[in-house]
């Protein structure tokens, strides 16, 4: 039985807070630019006519109430993995259930697409949300246009240099401003719905559908940028880990679609008044006076916005690792009673000058809104189809279900994506280039690691062999406990291999730690470690399984105390123990051809994991490095 993350304790009234200042930032933020997009695009294909401005509304809200209400919120939240979520969730959960090699395969794949996407998205969002928001001060002023840049780096860098603290306290500072962020936006949307209340009439999905069929073209068109509408779903969906399904769940009923809604109305209603406003709509929404504010108010919450995808990056990260797709990475906890609160260095400053990089050649939202879409379409089309796998397969959905689900909302999905297409030109390269690099890294470290594994194992030897041979040469023990760090229980550990043939003497009393991680967030502390002898007690030898979630923590002197006393081979103690890491040094020399590139990049990628002293929280002063060269 595994331990009930935090998320799902405590009031819910404040993890609802919380998870408003985390979770609903980014799709929050899109009425700064979507509207705007969604007029402005393809040389005015889309006009503010009221023909097109109900189709438009009426697409927008059923957009959002079929992809992000019924799509996630209702369904793909019920596919959590011990409470976490993510396109890779979907992945781990699969990996458990189906039977066949290949087809688990293809499901590996999705999810690299998937994931390589998100970052994508992970990439383009803080870029695009706090530009959108700052270039609200060119309506103000609009000689103001050449302090918007320096602005957005300022912000972007002090949002990236605050992620240390984690998402829990800075959930809890943003919490609030995200709760004034929604319900301001119904108060700039009444005041225009009351005074032309015919808009609410696009609540009808009528309108949608005789947009599409009396001017195709235009509304495969608006497609492409109403998609904007729904950017956060899936980034929602990454961050359930951090709070729980209910506190979202409860926050999207009782504020934020309602404010969404109300302020897509508003900006309908405007537009009608007055079809001058599609230049800005959102900004235009309020009255002269309180722009100033509004425009402070909004980078506040694009802040908050880009979070959302920056938390959702970490857990992704984490996932990715524990699946064996990327190597080591240093992850900081940053809360001590749920695992999932995590802060991910390297994540972070790659996301960072990858997000600057963004800003300094796009330069402007409208800009940035055409690389947009194709991130967002590509995910929600990958966790679909995961989505249906898992239906299909584990909960067993009836047919109808299925196909109800690929008609509707997988059309919509599709037609997303296709729209977006047209835009690969214009910006659309950019989230494809970086998928692309992401998968690449992704199927090179899992290639790699494959090959490592085999060719370690034959270096290694078998367990059983190394112990006879202690037996037969005699080998002396000297008091102490020696603790070596292994991934199976089957062969010799390099260290311990190296510690003999170099000291020529072995402790008196040697563990073999190996840490297995489970396919759940967390383990409970009385589950988490398994003692063995392995036919060698008579020898002091000793084989512990520490089992671990990839939400916990790999920390290996903790896992050696819980085993303490647990069998007569271990009535030691645990303070003096002195720990061996096997390492095994890579070089690519033979790798000369041009071709062998992949072979160099993973030798690169192995040099630059984390370091395992921090990874596995041992004591430095008392940790041994050894191990042995290996040329690929």
């Amino acid at each position: 039985m595994t331990e009930v993350p935090f998320a799902r304790q405590g009031t819910g009234f404040a993890l609802a807070l919380g998870a408003l200042g985390v979770v609903f930032g980014d799709i929050g933020t899109s009425p700064l630019y979507a509207l705007q997009t969604v007029f402005s695009i393809d040389h005015n294909s889309v006009k503010p006519t009221p023909a097109d401005v109900f189709g438009v509304i009426s697409m927008v809200i059923w957009s959002i109430a079929i992809v992000v209400s019924v799509k996630y919120v209702v369904l793909i939240m019920r596919a959590d993995n011990d409470g976490e979520g993510g396109i890779l969730a979907l992945v781990a959960l699969l990996r458990e259930k189906l039977p066949f090699r290949r087809r688990m395969a293809v499901v590996m794949v999705l999810g690299m697409i998937g994931a390589a996407l998100f970052y994508g998205d992970s990439v383009i969002t803080p870029a695009i949300s706090v530009m959108s928001a700052i270039e609200g001060l060119v309506v103000v002023n609009p000689s103001l246009e050449q302090v918007v840049l320096p602005i957005a780096v300022v912000v972007l860098t002090v949002l990236f240099v605050i992620q240390r603290w984690g998402t829990d306290a800075i959930g809890k500072a943003f919490g609030p401003v995200m709760t004034l962020w929604f319900i301001v936006l119904a108060i700039l949307g009444i005041p225009h719905v009351v005074r032309n209340p015919q808009i609410l009439a696009a609540l009808s999905p009528t309108y949608a559908l005789g947009f599409v069929v009396e001017h195709p073209f235009t509304a495969f068109i608006a497609m492409g940028a109403i998609v904007l509408t729904i950017t956060g779903a899936e980034a929602l969906y990454a961050d359930m880990g951090h709070f729980g399904a209910r506190p979202i769940r409860t926050a999207w009923y009782a504020l934020v679609f309602p404010a969404l809604a109300l302020n897509y109305f508003g900006q309908g209603a405007m537009i009608l008044d007055n079809p001058a406003t599609i230049k800005n709509p959102f900004f235009n929404l309020a009255p002269s006076w309180a722009t100033l504010p509004l425009v402070v108010l909004a980078t506040l919450a694009t802040v908050i916005a880009s979070q959302a995808v920056i938390s959702g990056a970490y857990s992704v990260s984490r996932q990715a690792v524990r699946l064996g797709l990327f190597p080591r990475l240093s992850v900081k906890h940053t809360s001590r009673e749920e695992g999932g609160q995590i802060y991910l260095p390297v994540v972070n400053w790659i996301l960072f000058f990858g997000v600057l990089l963004l800003i300094a050649v796009f330069r402007s939202s409208s800009r940035l809104a055409t690389a947009y879409g194709l991130a967002v379409t590509g995910t929600l089309m990958l966790t679909s189809m995961l989505f249906l796998l898992l239906a299909q397969t584990v909960w067993r959905w009836a047919v109808w279900k299925l196909v109800a689900y690929g008609v509707i909302i997988g059309g919509l999905e599709v037609t997303f994506f296709a729209a977006n297409l047209t835009k690969i030109v214009s910006g659309g390269w950019l989230p494809l280039t970086i998928a692309a690099v992401i998968v690449t890294l992704m199927t090179t470290w899992r290639t790699g690691a494959d090959i490592l594994t085999q060719r370690r194992r034959e270096l290694e030897g078998p367990l059983d062999e190394f112990v006879q041979m202690i037996r037969e040469t005699g080998v002396p023990r000297v008091p102490g406990l020696a603790v070596f760090l292994h991934s199976n229980r089957t062969t010799t550990p390099l260290a311990l291999s190296s510690h003999v043939s170099f000291n020529s003497v072995l402790h008196e009393h040697v563990v073999i730690i190996q840490i297995v991680n489970e396919n759940v967030p967390h383990i409970r502390h009385v589950d988490r470690v398994s003692v063995d002898s392995l036919d060698h007690a008579d020898d002091g030898i000793v084989h512990i399984t520490v089992h671990v979630g990839f939400n916990d923590s790999q920390d290996i002197p903790k896992g050696l105390a819980l085993a303490i006393g647990t069998s007569p081979e271990l009535e030691v103690n645990a303070e003096d123990a002195y720990y061996f890491l096997s390492v095994l040094t890579l070089s690519a020399r033979g790798a000369t051809r041009t071709r062998d590139w992949r072979l160099r990049l993973f030798v690169w990628m192995a040099h630059n994991a984390a370091n395992r002293t921090e990874v596995f929280h041992l004591p430095p002063e008392r940790t041994i490095v050894m191990g042995a060269h290996l040329d690929l």
